[in-house]
């Protein structure tokens, strides 16, 4: 079979809700692996808070981070990173007027770097994989380069409203994206960012034919990537919009999902 480029994402999807690789869906990775077809993380989370599981799969290509906002190579450094930036105006701007649309909290991620509006020791705690440098305090006076990402902690009625207000105020300027679990976060980033742009940027590097892209998705952040590839999979525990974009499903994140259906697919017989 040609070779093929498989697309994961992390939470709710690779993972168990325990935030391991189940053993029989890394057997099958691994088999993949050994016949020539390419592994790729596609995720919200900043590389620091990937790496153990890139490093568990003994993975060789590119990541993609911070929904497409940054792309790198962690074995190859002449790859040309990716790394799309906020207007730091534009996020001091939002930092002013999103406080004023019942939020719980405010986070910026400029690489390796979170910056916490209001002190949260749970968020403190959550932010803390891979040992960042953590600052808290007014992100308008703390933020002095453009963020990778902006990330808007609320309660979930509150979501729909903050996100229509975050259209209505900087649709020009800006993307956003929800996250699930463990609590309902809004991620921002700049305009025109997503999976499926640093997908497409590493299916090139990686010289994949786009009829053999395959990608596993669960929540909003997915819903590009899922359209771009040829094959997109919802996991059975995906929500009902990504189940409308997928032209395929699995079984879900507890249960192998990504496991038995590429054991499947690729006649595997594991």
């Amino acid at each position: 079979m040609e070779k093929h480029l498989i697309c994961l994402d992390l939470d709710g999807t690779l993972l168990t809700d325990e935030k391991i690789i189940s053993s029989f869906t890394k057997k099958v990775l691994f088999e993949l692996k050994t016949r020539g077809h390419e592994l790729m993380i596609s995720t919200g989370r900043p590389y620091r808070a990937s790496e153990p599981y890139y490093r568990e799969l003994g993975m060789d290509t590119p990541i993609v981070n911070f929904n497409g906002a940054f792309v790198h190579h962690p074995q190859d450094l002449y790859f040309k990173t990716v790394h799309e930036e906020l207007d730091l105006e534009v996020a001091r701007e939002i930092v002013k007027r999103v406080p004023d649309l019942n939020i719980q909290n405010i986070i910026a991620e400029v690489k390796d770097n979170v910056y916490i509006h209001y002190h949260d020791e749970v968020l403190f705690e959550a932010f803390g994989m891979g040992s960042p440098q953590i600052k808290i305090g007014d992100l308008t006076q703390n933020i002095e380069t453009g963020p990778t990402s902006i990330l808007i902690q609320a309660e979930e009625p509150e979501v729909p409203g903050i996100r229509q207000a975050l259209d209505d105020l900087f649709a020009e300027t800006i993307e956003h994206r929800r996250w699930g679990a463990p609590y309902p976060v809004i991620e921002i980033v700049k305009k025109g960012i997503n999976k499926a742009v640093g997908v497409d940027y590493c299916r090139g590097y990686l010289n994949i034919d786009r009829k053999h892209t395959i990608a596993f998705g669960d929540e909003d952040n997915d819903t590009e990537m899922l359209r771009y590839v040829e094959h997109g999979v919802a996991m059975g525990n995906a929500i009902d919009e990504i189940h409308e974009v997928a032209n395929h499903r699995a079984d879900t994140n507890n249960n192998d999902g990504i496991g038995h259906f590429l054991n499947d697919f690729f006649k595997l017989k594991l």
